[in-house]
């Protein structure tokens, strides 16, 4: 099994810097009255057995990301690095989080947070876990197991679905923040009776990239991918900031239009597929807010497919560098951190300025395209509206 995190290979040091996410604008669940095209051939499954993008996600290894989640927050301390401040004051940090989940799902998934408002002693020395090694998933569910553990006299663990666990800020030992996702084929944690599945352990880089590490790390449990290189050139060539399981600091942080079709936040009649030979006009509505067609759907293979979704500079996606049809591929045999998702810049000659990176500026504008002559997809951008785009798909 594998530890997900945010700073695998060094990621941290390359970091962009933190853009603070605000909060998108608030809405309800799309209408459903409609009666839902087929869209089962742009619906790619995915082959990776973990964390990809397909949809085929297994539900009894991965969190199902609708509906109220549960979520319970121990803070602990150790003996190399007693308790700093008010176990409320940590929670008070955290808490936007659950802001930007609701927001960002339309209101389909929400975190609802419980604190056990109290330090726990955890028995090792902080230094001891292996987090400046990378640390390995035994040395991680060893971790995992002595915090509920610690905080078994005090809670039902039965009543939640996911726990994150905060140390104190003067351990500094700990340094990023890996997200647990258990083995069932393995005996595990269990604590009362309860299997504890999926924990979020986050460490000092929390106060690096802010409350929105935990949807990227509650991402993984849902069952997506990182989105971010794991080898040290460009740690950030594959979706620059355009979603917050790539750089969580980027300009446009809210999740693809793709992801958001696989955690059932969008529903099959918002998807455009054309999966076969044709041509079809589609007016994109932006992913930023509610209603209308999400994303157009171009398969080129089992596994893989091009998307075109519009976003604008809303909500959590205010600061973004450039608006427009954003087009990228999906690949759903591809492993985390390998390019599962991989933006086409529309604009490589632009010079980003200060804060954005070139591909931060890869919507594509009015008379625009993009074609790829191995599939003989075509994606042309018609025209811009104050919250839509307008393009036709033909292949």
């Amino acid at each position: 099994m594998k530890v997900h995190s945010l700073a695998a290979v060094l990621a941290l040091a390359l970091a962009a810097p933190l853009v603070a996410a605000a909060p998108a604008t608030a809405a309800a669940a799309p209408d459903t009255a409609a009666a839902a095209p087929d869209t089962s051939a742009c619906a790619l499954a995915g082959t990776t057995g973990w964390t990809d993008e397909g949809h085929n996600t297994d539900r009894t290894q991965f969190l199902q990301p609708l509906g109220t989640k549960h979520v319970l927050t121990l803070f602990v301390d150790f003996p190399d690095a007693p308790a700093d401040g008010a176990p409320q004051d940590y929670f008070k940090e955290l808490a936007p989080a659950a802001d930007w989940m609701r927001q960002d799902s339309y209101g389909r998934t929400r975190l609802e947070l419980t604190q056990l408002p109290r330090w726990l002693r955890m028995p090792q020395a902080s230094t001891s876990y292996g987090f400046d090694r990378g640390i390995s998933f035994e040395q991680h569910e060893l971790y995992v197991r002595q915090a509920v553990e610690a905080a078994a006299p005090y809670t039902d663990f039965s009543r939640y679905d996911l726990v994150y666990v905060v140390p104190t800020k003067t351990a500094s030992a700990i340094t990023f923040s890996p997200t647990y996702l258990f083995d069932p084929t393995a005996a595990g944690i269990t604590v009362n009776g309860t299997r504890i599945k999926w924990a979020v352990t986050f460490g000092q880089d929390r106060y690096h990239w802010g409350p929105t590490v935990a949807d990227h790390e509650t991402g993984h449990t849902f069952g997506l991918p990182d989105l971010y290189a794991f080898t040290a050139t460009d740690y950030h060539r594959y979706v620059g900031g355009w979603d917050l399981m790539g750089n969580i600091a980027g300009a446009a942080p809210q999740h693809l239009g793709w992801e958001r079709w696989k955690l059932g936040w969008i529903d099959d009649r918002q998807v455009a597929c054309l999966p076969t030979a044709g041509k079809r006009t589609v007016r994109l509505n932006a992913i930023e807010r509610t209603g209308g067609t999400k994303i157009a759907v171009l398969p080129t293979g089992p596994t893989t497919a091009y998307v075109a979704e519009s976003r604008r500079a809303l909500g959590a996606d205010a600061k973004a560098c450039s608006t427009g049809v954003l087009v990228y591929r999906v690949d759903t045999a591809a492993q985390t951190g390998e390019g599962p998702v991989r933006v086409v810049n529309g604009n490589p000659a632009a010079v980003p300025p200060t804060g954005c990176t070139a591909l931060d500026m890869a919507a594509f504008q009015p008379g625009q395209s993009f074609t790829d002559p191995a599939s003989g997809v075509r994606i042309e951008v018609r025209s811009k509206g104050p919250h839509d785009d307008l393009v036709t798909l033909s292949r």
